[in-house]
């Protein structure tokens, strides 16, 4: 137990760390805007470029373990996208917020810098896969849903358009593509850009972590809805329990891509759910909540599947 705290409690801690800071100094969300700046297109995409980029370019050809962890994440976000209609009396758009609340895991925050800390570079390919195809399928269905809620006020091709223009300028998007090609191209930076690189992808993750933490401090929520639990369980339980049923039945992967599977499955919900919920004029208390909510508990719920995983408790298949 002990390795898996040394392992979760430095992370979370960082975390931590920015939610006492936010509220203790009482400085405006604004300030956050240049650090947010910095993680989104500065520090990550470097760290999604070095990830792809060093690895052997056969290991990114890999469909089926695509075709499993998106398939998974579609299936969970069609779950929590009925609970949400259910419960939000057929509102549309605040049932597709709430089903990003119970689908889209932090995955861009988080990510990266616990499936590598706890795997090692082997879990470098599949983090990175899971990114692009999971942030690709929201990018898609959220668009198409709030504009069949008549909320996307466009013609079927401006919607079409956007999602590409979204998808192909997304900064973590744009890094990975550029590391596929160099990967297949065996190429290597100069190394004084190399070295660049470096520094800020470790700079990434403390980063993100912390600006989290503060974010969610800034976010205080009064009364925890009804449907919050419902759908912060959703997202760190059911979500990995399907990743892992479904990697488990396609069979095949190493264990180390089904851990990191699962794991990237079991983070809380995404900031994304509070920015489209802004976007969109829908859900946004509640999606607020539901990132505090499900950050908070995550801290529980993750630390207990690192132990899972690290002592062997928790079979890489469950058909085995």
């Amino acid at each position: 137990m002990a390795d898996v705290l040394s392992l979760a409690l430095p992370f979370f801690g960082l975390i931590v760390l920015g939610f006492v800071s936010g509220r203790i100094v009482k400085l405006p969300e604004s300030g956050l805007a240049w650090l947010n700046f910095f993680i989104l297109y500065i520090a990550l995409p470097p760290l999604f470029f070095q990830l792809v980029s060093r690895t052997p370019f056969e290991q990114l050809a890999n469909p089926r373990f695509v075709l499993a962890t998106t398939s998974a994440t579609a299936i969970t976000f069609a779950l929590a996208l009925g609970v949400g209609i259910w419960l939000r009396r057929g509102n549309l758009p605040e049932a597709t917020i709430a089903g990003i609340v119970g689908a889209y895991a932090n995955i861009g925050y988080m990510g990266p810098g616990l499936t590598l800390a706890a795997f090692g570079t082997a879990a470098a390919v599949p983090t990175a896969l899971i990114f692009t195809f999971d942030s690709t399928f929201f990018f898609a269905a959220v668009p198409f849903l709030m504009a069949l809620s008549g909320v996307e006020r466009k013609s079927k091709l401006a919607t079409a358009l956007t999602v590409v223009q979204r998808v192909l300028t997304h900064p973590f998007i744009v890094a990975t593509i550029i590391g596929v090609f160099f990967a297949w191209l065996e190429m290597r930076p100069p190394a004084w850009i190399d070295k660049l690189l470096d520094y800020l992808a470790n700079a990434a993750a403390p980063c993100a972590l912390f600006t989290l933490g503060v974010t969610v401090a800034l976010r205080p929520l009064k009364r925890v809805p009804d449907e919050i639990p419902i759908l912060v369980g959703m997202k760190l339980f059911i979500h990995p329990l399907i990743a892992w049923l479904i990697l488990s039945a396609f069979g095949g992967f190493d264990p180390v891509w089904v851990y990191t599977a699962v794991l990237m499955a079991a983070l809380p919900p995404a900031l994304n759910a509070y920015i489209m919920a802004r976007q969109y004029d829908a859900y946004i208390a509640h999606a607020s909540g539901g990132i505090l909510v499900g950050t908070i508990a995550s801290i529980v719920t993750v630390t207990g599947l690192l132990y899972l995983i690290q002592h062997g408790i928790l079979a890489p298949g469950a058909f085995n």
